[in-house]
C-alpha cells in the first residue's frame, strides 16, 4: 500500500502543485481545503491519472476546532507526509484593518499549523518514519509593514519549524520549512494587495518543486530561487531597521 500525505490548502496554489508532484509518485493523498468542487475534481483527476487513492476533506481552517475535525475524519489512515500549507495574508495599515481577517489569518498560519503537527506526529515517532512540510515564506526574515501580522505569523512558522526540526533529529521524522518569495497564485486578489507584484514572481510549480525536493531529502529550510536567497541572506545581515524600511517602501506602492 502506497504512504499518506496531507495536504491543507490543496485546491490552489503551492498546495495543489505539491499534490499533482506526490500524486505523481504514487503516494496516497488526503486532500483539506474550503472549497469541495475544488477538492473533488482534483481528487478525482489525480486518482484516476495515477491509480492512486484519494479523500477529501471539507474543512475551513479558521475555525477554532478545525485541526481536530481534520484528523478525526482521517482516524485509522496511517498519514506519513504532513504538508501544512494554508494560508492567510491581507494587506493593510493595523490599525485601520479587520480584525476578524486578522485573528483568521492567525488561527490559519500558526494555531491550525501547530495543532495538526501536534496530532500527527506521535503517530510519525511511533513508526519512526515520518516528514513534515510547513510552507512559511521568506517573509520570515523581517517585519513586514502594511502586512504586518502576516509576515509575523510567517517568522513564527520558520522558528517553530526549525526548533522542531531539530527536536526531532534521529527520530526517523524531518521537518522542513519552505519559504518561497511572490508566487503566482490566488493569494494576492484575496488579501486586498490590489495589482502590485514584486519583481521576480516565481510560479507555484516552481515552488513546490524545491520544496518536495527539500521535503524528500530532510532539508531543515528550503528557500526557492537564487533572487529570494540572497534577499533572506541579506536581511538575516543588514540592519533591521534598513530591511523592515525597504519592505515598508515596497508595500506602500
Amino acid at each position: 500500500m502506497n504512504d499518506w500525505v496531507l495536504i491543507t490548502g490543496a485546491s490552489s496554489g503551492i498546495g495543489l502543485e505539491l499534490a499533482r508532484l506526490l500524486a505523481a509518485d504514487r503516494f496516497n493523498l488526503i486532500l483539506v481545503a474550503r472549497n469541495e468542487t475544488r477538492l473533488r475534481q482534483l481528487a478525482d483527476q489525480l486518482r484516476t491519472a495515477n491509480g492512486i487513492e484519494t479523500k477529501v476533506v471539507v474543512q475551513d481552517l479558521s475555525a477554532t476546532n478545525a485541526a481536530n475535525a481534520v484528523f478525526e475524519s482521517v482516524q485509522g489512515v496511517p498519514v506519513s507526509i504532513l504538508v501544512n500549507n494554508a494560508g492567510l495574508g491581507f494587506y493593510g495599515a493595523f490599525a485601520q484593518s479587520d480584525f476578524n481577517e486578522q485573528t483568521q489569518m492567525m488561527q490559519v498560519n500558526m494555531t491550525a499549523l501547530v495543532q495538526l503537527t501536534h496530532l500527527f506526529l506521535p503517530g510519525m515517532l511511533a513508526r519512526k518514519n515520518g516528514r513534515v512540510l510547513n510552507v512559511a515564506s521568506t517573509a520570515a526574515f523581517q517585519p513586514g509593514p502594511m502586512v504586518n501580522v502576516y509576515y509575523a505569523t510567517k517568522a513564527f512558522v520558520h522558528s517553530f519549524s526549525y526548533a522542531l526540526s531539530q527536536e526531532l533529529e534521529g527520530s526517523g521524522v524531518t521537518v522542513t520549512a519552505l519559504c518561497p518569495g511572490t508566487t503566482h497564485t490566488e493569494f494576492f486578489s484575496r488579501g486586498h494587495f490590489g495589482s502590485h507584484r514584486a519583481p521576480f514572481t516565481m510560479s507555484a510549480r516552481t515552488v513546490a518543486e524545491a520544496g518536495y525536493r527539500g521535503l524528500m531529502r530532510g532539508q531543515h529550510v528550503v528557500i526557492p530561487g537564487w533572487t529570494n536567497k540572497i534577499a533572506s541572506m541579506l536581511a538575516k545581515r543588514l540592519p533591521l531597521r534598513l530591511t523592515t524600511a525597504v519592505v515598508r517602501r515596497i508595500h506602500s506602492k
